[in-house]
This record gives structure tokens, C-alpha cells and sequence, in this order.
């Protein structure tokens, strides 16, 4: 990093230059205020739409207080997040998710669910959804990008705020963040503490044919598992102006999870109708540990024009995973005595990314941006286990447990950009060319596979005004999905010993095209808009289970050939009365799949509603309550279909005095965080139920002082940037 920045240094000339970020925020249609300031006001919206991207603020919603990033992006409209983080746009789980703007490694791969649920809601301001992201976005996730935004405090002086909250079962969250800004300087860091405990029961009730026979086999498998996991976190960051030119800045975040993992498994088979074959039990003793870690550093400079721009970054992020877990088989029909295996997952995903950003506004409201992206990833993942000696507690290693997979990838990336009116238009064009270099190593048995693509990813942008409140929009798009290095490792993973999972070292990038037209009213009092949208899918990556025998499924990644969405988001917003603001929006989707490659007759169809609102009641100027709702509808699979989820989320804040306010939520309040899935194929009848018990009270305090304790008590709109 030394050397980065006397390159840096060496390109130091002309005037200042603004804060960078891979994909910088959207801009503000008029100047906002700090995350520092409180402002008594009911005119700020709730949400923008902006030319290429809609944005969501979380000012009134009392579940970041005390919940996670998972818990509010569960409210943005478009979005849905299941009981394990995982998040999809428009039914598209391939979603690329940013902070700032920048990549990180803790949002890669098969940990990003559960690093967006230990991601602390109140840090951050506001939640940028782009579903045909401009060129200077990376063209990867299929689905779009959700760009986080996170608070910035830029008031003289100190400021800052301590939070906690206390939940059942030991649950708590603490936090305590500050900012000091004088003159050139600004410094910005935070702590943060969380404990979280979670159960779940997982029920599946499975019909395969005999092999042999083909006489239909029934087996049943129930698995309580129970989690308790510490979470402590930190961050800091600096800027400093060098000169009224040039400006560099260093952020460093780290988290950590130390937990305790058990379950109980109970499993049993044998032929349908008939009596019980085999009866067998498995219990765990777990503990998880990992470690999401990013640094960063950055130089802006402004040159010779006015507003004229360079902006470099340099970026690195780490995510360490280390699973060690002890099992305890027992088995009662046939009888048996027990047995003892272990099981060692761990995983190093580290991601490195320089990028220089060039933006050249221009006379007539024109702008030019270009840009260059050189990413890297090493990624390394090495599970191990082994029988466990009852009696002298050796242990021997299992070969077909045991191994280690290596996976390289170098993206280059180019992009051009070039925004203009165009008569009672405003126009954004741009494209982008990347080029993909992988090798993914599986060191038992040597197997080497290469794998490359390249191509050209165009984005359009159309907005027009519409009298004094309303804008038309058009947006076009191609995206890529590449296959997450994890599932192209072809080895299996045995932890669930009746449900396998493989990589496809053979899959295919997705290649999408997004089309989508829109038309939005905002008036004072209301706010208002529809989109329809339509994408095409090539390649599309999918889970495909087939049966290895009469009580084991094999669950791996296969492309399918095309697939299709279309639908269309409503979004409504304003006041019922002085009291009482509300929030609606849904998505009135229909998708289609070519299944035909897995063995299915024809093309399957699907249609159904997705819903979400909240009302927030104000009685008194300083009590606010609020109830929220959301509904993700009937979801169709290659291979069958996942039942609709219901939620229900309560919260309460009353402003004490001016610095300091009590907060009281409720998540999922009536446990509706199920996941009933159904497979059904002449092979395979598969029917499993997870219940998240999701139901989480809090009880907190929240302290502001410095800056941010300028508070009337009226005021619960606190502006983000």
C-alpha cells in the first residue's frame, strides 16, 4: 500500500477532489444535511427515484435500531431476504452487493446471508437499489445491485451516539460511534457488540423408488438446531484534505463471530405404508468462528477543469471461516453401537481491487466519466474429517471427507459513460468491457480447470419530467452472473449425511438482458409510481436434487437453457391525517422456466403478488409507533415450488428528552419466517419445512451527544448524508 500511494503522490496536481467510491452515490436532486443533523421536517421523502437507480431511506424505521442489515432490506420494496440472509431483486438471487459502492469479500459466496445478519442496521442512512445499473457499476449479478450506503457525520466538532438493547434469551445489542471534523481533518470510527441466539426446526418427509425394486421408499428426518453467537465488531476511517486539491483518505472494519452450534437429527425409512426399517440419530456439538476484515485506501484530485475529477482506490477485504464440528451417531433399528466422526470446514475468501475513476462535467448540464477496475480473488477452501476412536479418541482421516480447493480469478474491466439533456429528456449512456480469467485447482486427484469469458455490457438511462411532479423513466441492461468459486468445487460435501451437496466445475456465467419503464408522481403530499420491467435469462444457474439411493439426495448446480420475468412494482407513500403516515408497494410478477433439460415436459409458468406496507402513528411529538407487513408470494423452481412467506414487525420509540430516546421492536412477531419447499419428480417426491423461530423482542436506549443531540423532541426525521 506504501507504494500505491506514492504513485498516488505523483499524480497530485490541479484542485480538490471530491470523497471517491467505486460507484459513487447517486446525486441529491438539492443539498442534504449530515447524518449529524436532526431535522424537523415531514417533507423528506422516503424514497427518491433518481435516473438510474431508487432510494430508500431508513430514517423511520425503528427495526434498524436493534436489527440487522437483512432485517431492513426485508423492507425495501423489490427486495426479500430469507431466514438465512440470502437476498434476491425482482426474484433474482444473484444480486451484487456493495457498501459505499465498494465490493467486500463478507458479501461473496455462501457467508454473505449471514454476514448481512450480523451487519448492524444502524449504521446504516440509506439503501440504493439499481435494477439496470449504469457502466460504471460491475456488470456482475444478474438480478442488480444493492449499494448500502452507510452514515457520515460532516458537523464541526465531535459528535456521536451509544446504543443498547436488550432481548429474550440473552439477546443484546450495543454500539457506540463518534466523529471529530475539523477543517481539513475528519475522523470517523465505531464499536459494536451483539449477541444473537436462534432455533430452528427442519422437517423433511422424502418418497424415492427402491433401485432395486422400485418398491417407494419413505423416509422422514426432523433436525433441531440451536445457534448462540457473539459478534464484535470495529471500524475507523480518515479523510484529510491535503490542499484545496487533492484529498486521501484510509478506512479499515473488522468483525468477528465466535459461536456455539448444536442439533439434534432424527432419522427414519423404510417402505411406504409400512413399518420402520431403520431408525437412526445424530447429534453435534459445533463452534463457528469467522472474521470479515476490509482496509481501504483512497486519493482524489481535482484538475485543471472546473469539476473535473481523478479518483483512485485501493481496496481489500478478507472472509475467514473456520467450522469445527463433533458428531454423535446413534442408531436403534437395526441396533447398533454408537459412533464418532468430526467434521472441519474452513474458508479464505480474499478479494483485492484497485480502481481510477475520471468524471469531466461539461457546459450544458453534460457529464463524462470513464473508468478502470483490475479485481483479484484468492480463494482457498479446505474441509476435513475423520472417524472419531471411542475409546482412545484417535482420529482417522476420511478421504472421501477430506479435501482442498484453490480458486484464482482476475476481472479487468473498462467503462465509459456520457450523460446529456436531450430536448425534455435527460439521457445516461454507457457501456462497459470486461474480461475473466479463472482457475479453480482441486489438489486431490490434480484436477484443473480454466475457465475465461469476456464481453460488452451496454446500460441506457431515460427520464423525463411530467408537469411540475411527475417523472417517466426507461432503463436498459445486460448483466452477467459468474458461478461463485465454492459451487465449482465437484467435491462432495457430507455434512448433512442424507442431504449432499456438490459443486459443477462445468457451469456456465448467467447472461441476462433487464428492460424496465416507469412513471412516478411526487407531490407534497403523496407520493406515487409504477414499473414494468422484463428480463431474459440465458444459462441461469439453479439448484437441481437427485436421489444417490433411498434415503440420500444429492443436491448440485446445473444451467438452465432460458428463463423469463416480467412484472410490474408499485409503490405508494403520504399521510392518512396528521398523525399517520403510511407506506405501500408490491410486485405483480409472472416468470416462466425451460425446465426440459432436468427431465421436465414443457415450460413451467408462474404467477403472483408480492406485498409490503407500514404505518407509522405519531400521537404526540414524541411517541411514534409503527407496524410493517410484508408478503414474498408462491416462488417457482426447475423442479417445484417454495410456499409464500408472511411477516409481521412491530416497533415503538418515545423521545425522552433531546439526546436520548427508548426504542422497543418486535421482528417477526408472528414466527412467519417459514420455508416449505416442495420437489417433485418421477424420481424424487421431497417435502421440507424449516420453522425460523424469528420472534425477537428489544428493549434499548439510544444516546446521541456532540452534534447530534440538537434534537427538538418532535423531530424523528434524522436526514442520512
Amino acid at each position: 500500500m506504501r507504494g500505491l500511494a506514492g504513485s498516488m503522490a505523483l499524480l497530485a496536481i490541479g484542485s480538490a477532489a471530491p470523497a471517491f467510491a467505486e460507484a459513487p452515490a447517486a446525486k441529491p436532486s438539492s443539498p442534504t444535511p449530515s447524518v449529524a443533523e436532526v431535522v424537523v421536517t415531514a417533507e423528506t421523502p422516503p424514497a427518491q427515484t433518481l435516473l438510474d437507480r431508487k432510494v430508500y431511506s431508513l430514517t423511520n424505521d425503528l427495526q434498524a435500531t436493534s436489527g440487522s442489515a437483512a432485517d431492513v432490506l426485508n423492507q425495501v420494496p423489490s427486495v426479500a431476504v430469507d431466514a438465512d440472509g440470502n437476498v434476491s431483486l425482482r426474484g433474482d438471487g444473484n444480486v451484487t452487493i456493495l457498501v459505499d459502492g465498494k465490493p467486500s469479500a463478507q458479501f461473496t459466496g455462501s457467508s454473505r446471508g449471514l454476514s448481512l445478519q450480523q451487519f448492524s442496521a444502524a449504521d446504516i442512512a440509506r439503501i440504493e437499489v439499481l435494477t439496470t445499473p449504469p457502466a460504471q457499476f460491475k456488470a456482475e449479478g444478474s438480478g442488480g445491485v444493492i449499494n448500502i450506503i452507510t452514515k457520515k457525520t460532516r458537523r464541526a466538532g465531535l459528535s456521536g451516539s451509544a446504543q443498547i438493547s436488550a432481548g429474550e434469551f440473552g439477546r443484546m445489542v450495543s454500539a457506540l460511534s463518534g466523529a471529530y471534523n475539523s477543517g481539513p481533518l475528519k475522523i470517523s470510527g465505531g464499536i459494536g457488540l451483539r449477541h444473537d441466539v436462534r432455533e430452528r426446526l427442519t422437517t423433511t418427509n422424502r418418497d424415492v423408488p427402491d433401485p432395486v425394486s422400485n418398491a417407494l421408499v419413505a423416509s422422514q428426518q426432523s433436525i433441531d438446531e440451536r445457534q448462540k453467537r457473539w459478534t464484535p465488531s470495529a471500524k475507523a476511517g480518515v479523510d484529510y484534505d491535503l490542499n484545496d486539491s487533492q484529498s486521501i483518505g484510509a478506512s479499515f472494519s473488522h468483525r468477528e463471530l465466535i459461536g456455539r452450534r448444536y442439533f439434534d437429527q432424527n432419522d427414519s425409512d423404510g417402505p411406504a405404508g409400512g413399518a420402520i426399517a431403520d431408525r437412526s440419530a445424530r447429534h453435534d456439538d459445533g463452534h463457528d468462528w469467522s472474521v470479515d476484515a476490509a482496509e481501504g485506501l483512497h486519493f482524489d484530485q481535482k484538475l485543471w477543469r472546473p469539476h473535473e475529477t481523478l479518483s483512485l482506490n485501493l481496496q481489500h477485504s478478507v472472509d475467514r471461516e473456520r467450522e469445527s464440528n463433533a458428531y454423535r451417531n446413534s442408531f436403534a433399528l437395526p441396533p447398533s453401537a454408537q459412533t464418532f466422526d468430526e467434521l472441519q470446514l474452513s474458508h479464505d475468501l480474499v478479494k483485492t481491487e484497485f480502481s481510477a475513476d475520471y468524471d469531466l462535467p461539461l457546459s450544458g448540464d453534460r457529464e463524462v466519466k470513464l473508468g478502470y477496475d483490475l479485481e483479484s480473488d484468492r480463494n482457498r477452501f479446505d474441509p476435513r474429517g475423520g472417524t472419531i476412536d471411542p475409546v482412545t479418541g484417535a482420529i482417522t482421516d476420511n478421504p472421501t471427507i477430506t479435501n482442498h480447493f484453490r480458486y484464482h480469478q482476475t476481472v479487468n474491466a473498462a467503462y465509459g459513460q456520457y450523460e446529456t439533456p436531450l430536448g425534455p429528456w435527460r439521457l445516461q449512456l454507457g457501456a462497459r468491457y470486461e474480461a475473466s480469467e479463472a482457475t479453480g485447482l482441486q489438489i486431490n486427484g490434480d484436477v484443473l480447470n480454466h475457465r475465461s469469458d469476456s464481453g460488452l455490457y451496454p446500460s441506457l438511462h431515460l427520464d423525463r419530467a411530467v408537469g411540475d411532479e411527475g417523472k417517466f423513466s426507461l432503463g436498459i441492461g445486460r448483466r452477467l452472473t459468474r458461478p461463485d468459486s465454492e459451487i465449482l468445487n465437484p467435491f462432495i460435501d457430507t455434512q448433512d449425511t442424507h442431504n449432499l451437496r456438490a459443486g459443477n466445475p462445468n457451469l456456465a456465467p448467467q447472461d441476462t438482458w433487464s428492460y424496465e419503464a416507469g412513471y412516478h408522481i411526487d407531490a407534497k403530499a403523496i407520493s406515487y409510481g409504477a414499473t414494468a420491467y422484463y428480463r431474459f435469462d440465458r444459462n441461469s444457474l439453479t439448484d437441481v436434487v437427485r436421489p444417490i439411493s433411498d434415503e440420500v439426495v444429492l443436491s448440485t448446480r446445473t444451467n438452465l437453457p432460458k428463463s423469463r420475468s416480467a412484472g410490474v412494482e408499485f409503490t405508494a407513500n403520504g399521510k392518512l391525517g396528521p398523525q399517520l403516515a403510511y407506506n405501500l408497494s408490491g410486485d405483480l410478477f409472472a416468470a416462466q422456466i425451460d425446465a426440459t433439460a432436468l427431465g421436465a415436459s414443457g415450460l413451467k409458468s408462474t404467477t403472483g403478488l408480492n406485498l409490503k406496507a407500514s404505518l407509522d402513528w405519531r400521537p404526540t411529538k414524541v411517541d411514534t409507533a409503527q407496524i410493517s407487513l410484508s408478503r414474498q408470494d408462491r416462488r417457482l423452481t426447475p423442479q417445484g415450488s417454495v410456499d409464500a412467506i408472511n411477516l409481521v414487525n412491530l416497533g415503538y420509540r418515545r423521545q425522552l428528552r433531546p439526546d436520548l430516546a427508548a426504542v422497543v421492536t418486535v421482528t417477526d412477531l408472528f414466527d412467519g419466517q417459514k420455508l416449505h419447499r416442495l420437489i417433485v419428480t418421477p424420481q424424487l417426491r421431497d417435502d421440507y419445512l424449516r420453522n425460523q423461530y424469528g420472534r425477537i423482542a428489544f428493549v434499548g436506549l439510544v444516546y446521541s451527544f456532540g452534534g447530534q443531540a440538537k434534537a427538538k423532541p418532535s423531530a424523528f426525521d434524522y436526514q442520512s448524508q
